[in-house]
């Protein structure tokens, strides 16, 4: 047979087989199948169809006829568009367009796969990759931390402000996931005389090695009170593509003159102005 457009397909569904029934001497009929409404289904008594306003559904699987049986009666029961198998399309037939609603975990697998550019790890619980902002901290620290004139000192930042994902410990931030990473700081610092610090710097190290450098450099160029300090903070920040586990940390280096005998990265908690060396960072890409 010749058909006009997409031939029609076939083995998709299977319709419920009718059911019979013979010999009895009642006024129902009991169905092997639930239905929800006398619509769903075609009664014929001895081949002639029931009109639907002469039946009920007693429930379910029970429909009780308008009148009682006997024993010669023939009853055939026809379901309605009711389905009892499917058939599974072809592979690679389904489209975007014949899905609906979301995929069951259950139905995905147990393994890593890429969403629009983002790692997504799959099984226990999802991540995707990590959205912009969602991986960050900010720490501080408590009290004054004594420093060596002219060295590069790690510096001690104690006190969370927040840290998501807990990725900073022993002062110093791990990078969770790779992305590219906003760093900023800003190192308060003091010395024990008046005008007696000459310049400071600050230093990121990645992975136990420098990578950048900046601070107030010579400032000692015409001596006195003029030309240095005795507190002051040394702000930064730097943009930094990452891998996963690298690590970064914050360096702070003084140098003072006769002036001064001692100096140290501030912490000052009083008032309602604080003063306080900190170090931030989150993901942003």
């Amino acid at each position: 047979m010749a058909y006009l457009g997409t031939k029609p397909q076939s083995g998709f569904i299977s319709q419920e087989a009718n059911q019979y029934f013979t010999g009895l001497t009642q006024n129902y009929i009991d169905l092997n199948q639930s239905i929800s409404s006398l619509s769903s289904v075609i009664v014929l008594v001895n081949g002639v169809v029931q009109e639907n306003s002469t039946m009920s559904l007693t429930s379910s699987t029970r429909i009780t006829l308008g009148d009682t049986l006997v024993s010669g009666d023939k009853v055939t029961c026809i379901y309605v568009a009711k389905i009892s198998s499917t058939q599974a399309p072809g592979t690679g037939t389904v489209t975007n367009d014949m899905l609906a609603g979301s995929i069951a975990n259950s139905k995905l697998a147990n393994s890593s796969i890429t969403l629009n550019g983002s790692a997504v790890s799959l099984g226990g619980s999802a991540t995707i990759g990590s959205d912009s902002g969602t991986e960050s901290f900010m720490v501080t620290n408590s009290s004054n931390q004594s420093v060596t004139d002219n060295a590069w000192t790690k510096v001690t930042l104690d006190t969370e402000q927040f840290d998501v994902g807990n990725n900073f410990s022993s002062n110093k931030y791990t990078v969770p996931s790779t992305g590219k990473y906003l760093f900023a700081w800003c190192l308060a610092f003091a010395t024990n005389g008046s005008y007696g610090c000459d310049n400071g710097f600050t230093r990121i190290y990645k992975n136990g090695s420098v990578i950048h450098i900046q601070g107030l450099p010579n400032h000692n160029t015409g001596g006195g009170a003029a030309a240095t300090f005795d507190t002051g903070s040394l702000p930064g920040t730097l943009l930094l593509d990452l891998a996963q586990n690298d690590y970064i940390e914050l360096y702070g280096r003084l140098n003072w003159n006769s002036n001064a005998t001692a100096g140290y990265f501030y912490s000052d908690t009083s008032g309602s102005v604080h003063r306080r060396t900190w170090f931030s960072g989150m993901r942003i890409a």
